[in-house]
């Protein structure tokens, strides 16, 4: 399952190819622009929801109860 950032990462990247193409197909160079902005920050939004779960499924480990 996705946390918020994950998803909103995938989101944007989504968002921002979307624009990348239309700015293509248009030769609007702005909105291209915009699209490579998009889905760079979708990647990075992205990395840190995917940290976020590694810190929170080891913490989970170390956390679980020793049994004799």
């Amino acid at each position: 399952m996705w946390n918020k950032n994950e998803r909103d990462g995938k989101t944007d990247q989504a968002k921002g190819e979307i624009k990348e193409v239309v700015g293509n197909v248009t030769g609007n160079d702005k909105l291209k622009a915009q699209g490579k902005v998009d889905q760079a920050v979708g990647k990075a939004k992205t990395a840190i929801g995917g940290a976020q779960k590694a810190v929170a499924t080891a913490v989970a480990a170390v956390a679980k109860p020793v049994k004799p």
